[in-house]
C-alpha cells in the first residue's frame, strides 16, 4: 500500500504552535535561577504532572505526556542527591593528611599499631526496612514494619569499630546504651587487650585516627582523660591524631570496614543484637578483611563533664602533651608513674 499520509502531515507537536513552551518549561524546572520565586513549585517535587499543569495555568496547553518527551530531548532525567559537598575547607587540610601520615609511618617502622575508630550509623534493632537487595525466593520478600518507630525494649545498636590499617583486621563492639566517649575507649581497651597486645608484643606506643567529632572528638575532653587512664592501664604511649574538620569520609575505617559491614548486611532486617553482632562478624573480602564483633551491654553514662582544673593538671604533669603542629588535632598521651 502506498502512504496514507503526505509528507510533512499529521498533528504538528505542541512546541510547534507554541514557541514560548520549551523555554516556560525550563524556567519552571530551574526556578531559584531563572524563575519566579512566589511560584508554589519552587517547593514542592517537579513531577510531570505537576509541570503539565503549572505550564496550563500560564497559558500553555499541554499534557504530563508531552512534558515528559520535552524533558527528555532537553537532557533531564530522575536524580538523586549526590554527596559531594564537604563544606569550606581548612587551609591546613592537606598538612595535617600529610602529618598524620608521616607520623602512622613512624609508629609501623616502630613495631607500633596504627588503628583507625569511628562509631558506625546507629542502627535500629527489630523487623525494620533495611535498604539494599537479598536473595531470596520470588514473591516472597521478608516482611517488615511499615514505620520506623523505635522498639521499646529492643531499642538502637551502637556499633563503634577500631581498625587496624596494617593487619586489615577489624573489631566492632556493638553497644545497647548511649555512644559516649567512655563506650569508644572501652572498645579499644578490648581490642588491646583480646587482639592488640598479642599481635604487637614488643609494642611501646599506639597511634589512634579519629573524626573531630563525635564520642571520639578533638575537642571531647572525656575521650582524652579516658584515653590518660588507658595509656596507664596499659603501659602505651598514645598518640592520637584527629582528621580536619569536613573530612570525616577519608577515614579508613570508614571504607575498609564499614562499607563492607554495610554491603554485607544489605536488605536484612536488623532483627536482634545478635543477629547484628553475627552479621558484623561474618564480613569478609577478597584482600582478607577479617572482622571480630561483640555485643557490649554496659551502661555508660551521659553528660560527664571534665573541669578545666583536670585537663591543665594533665598538660602540667606531662600526662598529656600537644604537638606543635595544630595541638588541638594531635597531641600524645603518656602512662603515669
Amino acid at each position: 500500500m502506498g502512504r496514507s499520509r503526505q509528507p510533512g502531515g499529521g498533528r504538528k507537536r505542541a512546541e510547534t504552535h507554541d514557541h514560548d513552551l520549551v523555554a516556560a518549561l525550563e524556567s519552571l524546572i530551574d526556578p531559584v535561577t531563572r524563575g519566579d520565586p512566589m511560584s508554589p513549585l519552587r517547593w514542592t517535587s517537579k513531577s510531570t504532572r505537576k509541570l503539565a499543569t503549572a505550564l496550563t495555568e500560564n497559558g500553555h496547553q499541554v499534557s504530563d505526556f508531552v512534558v515528559r518527551r520535552l524533558l527528555k530531548e532537553l537532557g533531564y532525567s530522575l536524580q538523586a542527591n549526590a554527596k559531594t559537598t564537604e563544606g569550606a575547607h581548612h587551609p591546613d587540610r592537606d598538612a595535617q593528611f600529610q602529618y598524620l601520615n608521616d607520623q602512622a609511618d613512624q609508629h609501623l617502622d616502630a613495631g607500633n599499631p596504627v588503628i583507625s575508630v569511628d562509631t558506625k550509623k546507629k542502627e535500629l534493632v527489630g523487623p525494620f526496612k533495611n535498604n539494599g537487595r537479598e536473595i531470596s525466593p520470588a514473591g516472597q520478600p521478608e516482611q517488615v514494619k511499615v514505620h520506623d518507630f523505635i522498639d521499646k525494649d529492643l531499642g538502637k545498636a551502637n556499633p563503634y569499630g577500631v581498625y587496624d590499617i596494617a593487619a586489615d583486621v577489624g573489631w566492632v563492639s556493638v553497644g545497647t546504651d548511649h555512644d559516649t566517649a567512655q563506650f569508644a575507649v572501652a572498645t579499644i581497651e578490648r581490642w588491646w587487650t583480646n587482639v592488640g597486645a598479642g599481635r604487637y608484643p614488643t609494642a611501646t606506643g599506639l597511634l589512634i585516627s579519629a573524626d573531630g567529632g563525635g564520642s571520639n572528638g578533638s575537642r571531647t575532653r572525656l575521650f582524652k582523660t579516658e584515653l590518660a587512664a588507658l595509656a596507664t592501664r596499659t603501659g602505651l604511649t598514645i598518640t592520637v591524631c584527629h582528621l580536619p574538620p569536613g573530612t570525616s569520609k577519608w577515614n579508613k575505617i570508614e571504607h575498609r570496614l564499614f562499607s563492607h559491614i554495610s554491603m554485607n548486611w544489605r536488605g536484612r532486617p536488623l532483627t536482634s543484637h545478635e543477629v547484628i553482632v553475627n552479621t558484623i562478624a561474618a564480613t569478609r573480602t577478597a584482600s582478607g578483611l577479617r572482622v571480630h564483633a561483640e555485643l557490649d551491654t554496659n551502661t555508660y553514662a551521659t553528660g560527664l563533664k571534665i573541669p578545666d582544673d583536670q585537663m591543665k593538671a594533665l598538660e602540667a604533669e606531662g600526662i598529656l602533651t600537644r604537638h606543635d603542629f595544630h595541638g588541638e588535632w594531635n597531641y600524645t598521651l603518656r602512662p603515669q608513674s
